[in-house]
C-alpha cells in the first residue's frame, strides 16, 4: 500500500479498531482440587463480572511457545494470572477428600494456615495486577521459551471462550472461501454469507477465527465428503475480533471440513472494512460508491475469515447488485445471472491463492478504458465524469506491466489487472490483487490542470503498487513484522522502474527526500527496528510508517550477516572522518538526538555493517566511487595518494550520516569554488548532514550556513529543496518562539540567496520536467513566505482567472502559488472554495486545498478542520493534510492541536487508532511546539486518553520532536542572533 505522498504531507494508511481495554474480560478458575470444586468444568457456576474470579488450564496442545509473546498477550488481554507452586498445591492438601467423595472439616489449625496462605495468595495477585509488564509462571516471572497455562476469557453469551491469544490457532487452516455478497446502496448495509473449506492439522473441538461488527445469524459445519450442514454453536469474542464454531463432534486431523456462516452488517463510515462513499455526479445528484479496504486487519468486518496474512487460501466471489451499476473484483467476471427485479449477481473466477488482506470488490456506477498486454487486460475505471483523466494511468501502468514481467521474468499471473480512482480514500492506492485502488489525485491525470510534480506523484504510485503484485501478492510476508519486505521492495522498485523507464522524471532526487524523512524519524529515541514485534491492531498498524517504506541498505558482501544489522536495530549510524595525508580513519557510532540520559542505550551495544562509499578529488571519470565495507567501530583506509578533498557516502546510496570534522572547511570552499565537482545529491547530502549535525550540537550553525552561501549559483532542485526544508523548520521554530524580528532577518538572508533566482522564474509551463518543477517549489515557497514580489504578480493573475469566473487557463505548475496569493482576501478564499466545490479535476483541487488551509482568517481555518472532518463540502480524506498546512502557520499552529484535541474521538474512530493519518495528525499538529509547557500539556492530553493512544509510536515520536525544538533553541538562539 502507498501512504498519500503529497506535499507537504505524506497523507494514510489503514486498519480496524479494537478497543482494548475498555473492560476486563470475566474470568472464572476451573483448576480447582476436586473437593474445592465439586461441578464438571461445563457445570461451571458463573459469577457476576465484578468477582473477577481467575481462569487457568484448558490448554490444548495447540499452544506453541514461540508463536506468541505471552507477556505481551497478556497485558493486552487486561488479564494477570499465575500457576500456583508445588509448595501451595502441598499446603492446599490439608483438604482431604473421603472415599465417597465428600470433604472431611479441617482443624483450626488448618484454617488458619489456610486463611494465612489464602492472604498472600491474594497479595500475589495483586502485585501481579500492578505490574503488568511481568508474566508469572511457575518458575517466576516469564522468559522465552518458558511454558505457561493460558487464561481464557468469556464470551459475549457468558460461555467460556476457548482461545485467549491474539493470533490466531494453528490446528486450522482455510483453503477455500465461497463468499456471496448483497450490499445495498439504499439502505447502505449489506448481507452476506461465507462457506470456508479448512484442513484440521491437529485434532480439535473448534474453529477460530475473524469477525468484527458482523452480525452472525446461522453458522454450520459439514464434514468432507458429508451432504448434511450440522448446527454449530459459535461463540463471540470482540476483543480480539474473534469467534469460535463449535464442532458437535471432534474435528478430524487430515480431514477437511466445511463452515458455512451467514451474516449481515452495514456498509462501514470509516475508511476500512466494506465501506461506503458519498460523491456528486455531473448533475450534482448524491451517489454512492462502496468499496474496500482491508490492509491489515479488515477483511474479517466483511466477512468471517482467517485474517493473518499466512493463511491464504482462494476465493470464489459472488456480489448481487443493482443492474445499473457494476461490480470488479480481484478476478475476471464469469457469468452475470439475473436475481430479483433490478438485481443480478455477478459471479468471478476463484482466485489464485492469496491473503485476505489483498481481497478487494468495489460496487459502482464506473466506466473504464483497457488496453491488453501480454495476455493481461489492463483497464483504468474512474466515476462517469473522470473518465477523461484516465488515459495517462492506462499508458503508464502498460509500460511498467511490461518493464516488471520482463525484469523478474516471472509474468503477471492474472489474465486481468484493473486500476480505480476512488472518490474518497484514505490511502494513496492499495496493492489488492488484480484490482489496485486508488485516491482519485494519485490516478487521474488532467493536462490542463497537472502540474509536473502531478504527474511524477500519479506515476510513483503506479509504479508502487504494480510492484506489489510481485512483491507482497505473489511472495508475502507470514506476519506483520516483517512489513518491511513488503513496503521497502516495493518502494525500491518503484524508484528504480522509473528511473529505467521515465529518466525524465528525475525519481532519484525524490527518493533522496525519502531517505531525508526517513532518517529524521529514526533518529529519534522512539524510533523501531525495521523488523519489530507486533501484536494488536494498533501496533500493525503503525508498522506502515517511513522506515517500513524507506530503510533498506545496499551491499553484495555477506548479505545476510549485513542485512541483520540494519533490520533488527533501529536507527542509523553517524560515521566519523580524519584525514591526516593519505591515511583516512573512519569510526561509527549510533547517531540519536540525546533527549534524555535515562532513554540512551549504551552505544557500544549497536554496531552496523556499512557500506562506505566515497568520492575524492583525484577521480579520473573511470573509477570515481571507492568502496569500503566498515563492519568493526573504527577503521583505518589508506588512499593511494593525498587528496584535496574526499567526500563519503556516494549520492546518498548509504542509510548514514558523515562528519567531516575539520574538513568540512575543505567541503565549504570547494563548494564555493567549483560546487559542480559534485553530484546534486552530493550536494544535498552535505546540506542535510551539516544541518543535522548542528542540531545535534557536534558542528557549529556558523559553518552549516556558511555551506549554504554557495546556493546563489545552485541550480538543481535536489540541494534546493533541502536547503530550503532545513531554513525554513528555523524559520518556523523562531516565529512560533516569539522572535518574529529574528525569523524576518532569517528571511531576509534567504532572500539574499535566491532573490535573483525567484526573479528568474516564469510564470509558464514551459522547459523540462526538472526546470518546472523547481520553478513550482521556488515560486510556492516566495508566495507563502512574501519575498521578492510573487504575490504580487500571483495576485494579479489570480484576480484575472476570478475575473474569468475560472474559465481562464492557469499555468499549472505556478497555479498553487497563484491560489495561495488569492486566498489571501477574504473574496478570494471565498471564490477558491466555490471552485473548488465545482472543479472535476482533482489536481486542481488538492492546489486549491492548501491555499485555502494558508489563510490568515482564524475563523476560517476552524471552519475547515472542521467541514473536513464532517465530509460534507470538503472530503474527510483531505483533513490531514489540512491540519498539516494549518499547523505550520503562525494564525494556525495553535488551532490545529486545539482542534485534535477537541476531536481525538472523532478522529480515531474514522481513521482508526495507529492508523498512517492518525501518525501524520499526531506528527503535523505537534511539529511546531518548542516550549515546556507544551510539552506538558502534549504529555498529559495523551496520558489522559486509553493507554494505547499513550503508548503509539506516533506519540512518543511528537513528544521525542518537541524535545528535539527546545533543545535545538537552547543550544542555538544565541549563535543565530549573532550570525542574522
Amino acid at each position: 500500500m502507498q501512504p498519500f505522498p503529497g506535499d507537504p504531507i505524506q497523507l494514510p494508511r489503514n486498519m480496524i479498531e479494537n478497543s482494548m481495554f475498555e473492560e476486563e474480560p470475566d474470568v472464572v478458575d476451573l483448576a480447582k482440587e476436586p473437593c474445592l470444586h465439586p461441578l464438571e468444568p461445563d457445570e461451571v457456576e458463573y459469577e457476576p463480572r465484578s468477582s473477577r474470579l481467575l481462569v487457568r488450564g484448558l490448554g490444548e496442545h495447540e499452544m506453541d511457545d514461540d508463536e506468541e509473546d505471552y507477556e505481551s498477550s497478556a497485558k493486552l488481554l487486561g488479564m494477570s494470572f499465575m500457576n500456583r507452586s508445588s509448595s501451595l498445591r502441598n499446603n492446599m492438601s490439608v483438604y482431604r477428600q473421603s472415599s465417597n467423595g465428600s470433604c472431611s472439616l479441617p482443624s483450626i489449625r488448618t484454617m488458619v494456615v489456610c486463611t494465612v496462605i489464602l492472604v498472600i495468595a491474594v497479595a500475589l495477585i495483586m502485585v501481579i495486577y500492578l505490574l503488568p509488564k511481568c508474566t508469572f509462571t511457575k518458575d517466576g516471572c516469564y522468559k522465552k521459551n518458558h511454558t505457561m497455562e493460558l487464561i481464557y476469557p468469556l464470551a459475549t453469551n457468558g460461555k467460556l471462550f476457548p482461545w485467549a491469544k491474539i493470533r490466531l490457532p494453528s490446528d486450522v487452516v482455510p483453503l477455500h472461501y465461497d463468499l456471496v455478497l448483497q450490499p445495498n446502496l439504499t439502505t447502505l448495509k449489506f448481507s452476506g454469507s461465507v462457506k470456508i473449506v479448512v484442513n484440521i492439522i491437529h485434532v480439535t473441538w473448534k474453529i477460530v477465527l475473524h469477525s468484527s461488527g458482523l452480525n452472525i445469524t446461522k453458522a454450520t459445519i459439514t464434514s468432507a465428503g458429508g451432504h448434511q450442514e450440522k448446527p454449530a454453536e459459535f461463540l463471540e469474542y470482540p476483543l480480539h475480533d474473534q469467534i469460535a464454531v463449535m464442532a458437535p463432534e471432534a474435528l478430524l486431523v487430515g480431514q477437511n471440513y466445511t463452515v458455512n456462516i451467514a451474516y449481515s452488517s452495514n456498509l462501514s463510515d470509516t475508511y476500512y472494512g466494506f465501506y461506503k462513499i458519498s460523491y456528486r455526479d455531473e448533475n450534482s445528484k448524491q451517489r454512492w460508491f462502496a468499496a474496500t479496504q482491508f490492509e491489515p486487519v479488515a477483511a474479517r468486518s466483511a466477512f468471517p475469515c482467517f485474517d493473518e496474512p499466512a493463511f491464504k487460501a482462494t476465493f470464489l466471489i459472488k456480489i448481487k447488485r443493482d443492474e445499473k451499476l457494476s461490480t470488479l473484483s480481484n478476478m475476471p467476471k464469469k457469468a452475470t445471472t439475473p436475481v430479483t427485479n433490478g438485481i443480478v449477481q455477478d459471479e468471478f473466477f476463484v482466485s489464485l491463492k492469496m491473503s485476505t488482506y489483498l481481497v478487494a470488490f468495489a460496487v459502482a456506477d464506473l466506466k473504464n478504458i483497457s488496453r491488453e498486454t501480454n495476455g493481461s487486460l489492463v483497464s483504468v475505471y474512474a466515476i462517469p465524469q473522470h473518465i477523461n483523466q484516465v488515459e495517462y494511468a492506462l499508458n503508464t501502468s502498460v509500460k511498467l506491466l511490461e518493464f516488471y514481467q520482463n525484469y523478474f521474468s516471472i509474468n503477471y499471473p492474472l489474465e486481468k489487472l484493473d486500476l480505480v480512482a476512488i472518490p474518497d480514500f484514505q490511502s494513496g492506492a492499495m496493492e489488492n490483487w488484480g484490482l489496485i485502488t486508488f485516491r482519485e489525485s494519485a490516478l487521474l491525470f488532467n493536462s490542463r490542470t497537472s502540474s509536473a510534480r502531478d504527474k511524477k506523484l500519479i506515476t510513483a504510485v503506479i509504479a508502487h503498487e504494480l510492484a506489489h503484485q510481485w512483491f507482497g501478492n505473489l511472495v508475502t510476508m507470514e506476519w506483520w513484522n516483517d512489513l518491511w519486505l513488503n513496503e521497502g521492495f516495493a518502494t525500491f522498485m518503484e524508484y528504480f522502474a522509473m528511473e529505467e523507464i521515465f529518466p525524465e522524471l528525475h525519481s532519484d532526487e525524490d527518493f533522496l527526500n525519502l531517505i531525508f524523512k526517513a532518517m529524521m524519524k529514526d533518529s529519534l529515541s522512539s524510533s523501531h527496528p525495521v523488523s519489530s514485534a507486533v501484536q494488536s491492531s494498533e501496533q500493525i498498524e503503525e508498522m506502515f510508517d517511513a522506515l517500513s517504506y524507506i530503510k533498506i541498505t545496499n551491499g553484495t558482501l555477506d548479505v545476510k550477516k549485513l542485512m541483520k544489522t540494519w533490520i533488527v536495530q533501529k536507527g542509523f549510524p553517524l560515521v566519523t572522518v580524519g584525514r591526516k595525508g593519505k591515511i583516512i580513519s573512519v569510526k561509527q557510532e549510533k547517531y540519536l538526538y540525546l533527549v534524555e540520559p535515562e532513554n540512551w542505550t549504551s552505544d557500544e551495544s549497536y554496531l552496523w555493517h556499512i557500506p562506505l562509499t566515497y568520492i575524492t578529488s583525484s577521480c579520473n571519470f573511470t573509477h570515481c566511487t571507492n568502496a569500503y565495507l566498515l563492519d568493526q567501530k573504527s577503521a583505518v583506509i589508506e588512499l593511494p595518494e593525498e587528496v584535496e578533498w574526499i567526500k563519503f557516502n556516494v549520492d546518498m546510496n548509504g542509510y548514514y550520516i558523515v562528519h567531516y570534522g575539520e574538513d568540512w572547511k575543505t567541503l565549504i570552499d570547494l563548494l564555493k569554488k567549483n560546487h559542480t565537482a559534485l553530484s546534486p545529491k552530493d550536494r544535498a547530502n552535505l546540506i542535510n548532514n551539516i544541518f543535522n549535525l548542528a542540531g545535534l550540537g557536534k558542528e557549529s550553525l556558523e559553518n552549516a550556513f556558511d555551506l549554504i552561501d554557495y546556493l546563489n549559483k545552485e541550480s538543481s532542485t535536489a540541494p534546493l529543496t533541502q536547503a530550503l526544508f532545513q531554513l525554513s523548520h528555523i524559520y518556523n521554530l523562531l516565529e512560533k518562539k516569539g522572535e518574529q524580528q529574528l525569523a524576518a532577518r532569517l528571511m531576509h538572508r534567504i532572500e539574499r540567496l535566491l532573490g535573483d533566482k525567484i526573479d528568474q522564474q516564469s510564470w509558464t509551463d514551459d522547459g523540462a520536467l526538472s526546470q518546472r518543477e523547481l520553478r513550482s517549489m521556488l515560486l510556492a515557497f516566495a508566495c507563502t513566505y512574501d519575498i521578492r514580489n510573487c504575490r504580487t504578480t500571483a495576485t494579479e493573475m489570480f484576480e484575472k482567472w476570478l475575473n474569468s469566473n475560472g474559465t481562464m487557463s492557469l499555468p499549472s505548475d505556478v497555479m498553487k502559488a497563484i491560489f495561495t496569493a488569492g486566498a489571501k482576501s477574504s473574496d478570494g478564499w471565498d471564490f477558491l472554495l466555490k471552485m473548488y466545490s465545482s472543479s472535476v479535476s482533482e489536481a486542481e483541487k488538492s492546489k486549491m486545498i492548501e491555499a485555502l488551509a494558508s489563510t490568515e482568517d482564524v475563523r476560517k481555518l476552524i471552519w475547515l478542520m472542521q467541514n473536513s472532518l464532517e465530509g460534507e463540502v470538503i472530503r474527510t480524506q483531505e483533513l490531514s493534510h489540512i491540519i498539516a498546512a494549518v499547523s505550520q502557520s503562525l494564525p494556525g499552529y495553535l488551532l490545529a492541536w486545539d482542534f485534535v484535541k477537541e476531536n481525538w474521538e472523532k478522529l480515531t474512530r474514522k481513521f482508526h487508532l495507529g492508523s498512517y493519518t492518525i501518525q501524520n495528525i499526531i506528527s503535523w499538529s505537534t511539529s511546531q511546539f518548542a516550549t515546556k509547557a507544551h510539552l506538558i500539556e502534549v504529555k498529559s492530553f495523551f496520558e489522559s486518553k486509553s493507554e494505547q493512544s499513550s503508548q503509539l509510536h506516533s506519540v512518543k515520536e511528537a513528544i521525542d520532536t518537541i524535545q528535539l525544538n527546545i533543545q535545538w533553541m537552547e543550544r542555538n538562539l544565541a549563535t543565530l542572533q549573532e550570525l542574522l
